[in-house]
């Protein structure tokens, strides 16, 4: 199984300690975690603005990320453009599962599957980890 994470999961995911960063670990042991650039930049930024000392546990987790690039194509679902090349990574790149806590952009697609991915939130992740 290939996961791909959100920016907020990869910003989540850097609180050293939290119970995202058990599940993401949980989750590299047992299958592929998955980022696009994209998303890994905006990740970034905002552990620089928000979050500095954060930084460490942001580059502990890259190094078990595998890293796509982004990329747009015409999906048959309503996405805001700004989004929808982090979706058209998680398709290109074959993953079973798109992980987001972002519920006002991907809120709506939530347990939908959109060419192969299954949109999902991070507390579906945790059921789909303890099965």
């Amino acid at each position: 199984m290939r996961v791909f994470l959100d920016a907020n999961v990869l910003f989540s995911a850097s609180n050293v300690g939290s119970n995202v960063v058990s599940l993401i670990a949980l989750l590299c042991e047992r299958q592929t975690a998955v980022a696009c650039n994209l998303a890994i930049e905006e990740a970034r930024k905002n552990v620089a603005l928000k979050r500095p000392a954060w930084r460490p546990g942001f580059d502990e987790l890259l190094k078990r990320v595998d890293i796509l690039p982004s990329i747009l194509f015409e999906l048959q679902i309503q996405l805001d453009r700004k989004d929808a090349p982090l979706l058209c990574a998680a398709i290109r790149g074959r993953c079973s599962h798109f992980v987001t806590g972002d519920k006002r952009d991907f809120g709506h697609l939530y347990g939908q599957v959109v060419q192969g991915v299954e949109v999902i939130s991070l507390l579906r992740l945790a059921k789909l980890q303890t099965v």
